[in-house]
């Protein structure tokens, strides 16, 4: 019975790797020539990035985050909420709510990224200081949306303004960037 010479190829290749799997730990355990121990290769470890590099990274990913927090909370929050989209009787309320606490969330988890992000540069650090208490404040607003309350979208507008504000002052811009739904719904 003839055998493919693709199973003959995957059967050699297993041996072989079978066998120098095993000559390499028979050398390893110090069964060399001898009885001395044989030199093991050590893996070369990737260095972690330079201090420098951290920072400029840690500047994009912060804008990066803030970017996309302030974009969803304009196109999500404040937009409806200046169109009166969030008034008791407007069409499609109930819908654009849901969608205005889904970008609340996800601003909110955004905003908490940047500032994680911001913490390894130093001048975006002293700058996003004053701000943690004003994020940490939105965690509470996207149920005051849900329930209608137009101070939350003020609220989210101001912090994200601000947010902006700092990230200019310590030379990283900040620009909205609109999130996908899928973004939206997946949280990040």
């Amino acid at each position: 019975m003839p055998v493919p010479i693709r199973r003959l190829a995957v059967a050699l290749t297993l041996c072989c790797a079978l066998l120098a799997g095993s000559a390499g730990a028979a050398t390893a355990h110090g069964d060399g020539p001898h009885g001395v121990p044989a030199a093991t290769a050590v893996a070369a470890e990737p260095s972690p990035s330079t201090s420098q590099e951290r920072q400029k990274f840690a500047k994009t990913r912060f804008v990066a985050n803030a970017a996309l927090a302030a974009g969803a909370t304009y196109q999500w929050i404040w937009k409806p909420y200046k169109e009166g989209k969030f008034k008791k009787g407007a069409p499609h309320r109930r819908v654009t709510l849901v969608k205005a606490a889904l970008a609340g969330a996800f601003a909110y988890n955004r905003l908490k990224a940047a500032v994680h992000n911001a913490q390894g540069d130093p001048t975006l650090s002293k700058a996003l200081a004053p701000l943690n208490t004003a994020i940490a404040g939105l965690k509470d607003l996207p149920a005051k949306l849900r329930k209608g309350d137009g101070s939350a979208a003020g609220a989210f507008n101001d912090t994200i303004n601000k947010v902006k504000e700092a990230g200019r002052s310590a030379g990283a811009p900040v620009k909205d960037k609109v999130p996908k739904p899928s973004e939206l719904r997946s949280g990040s």
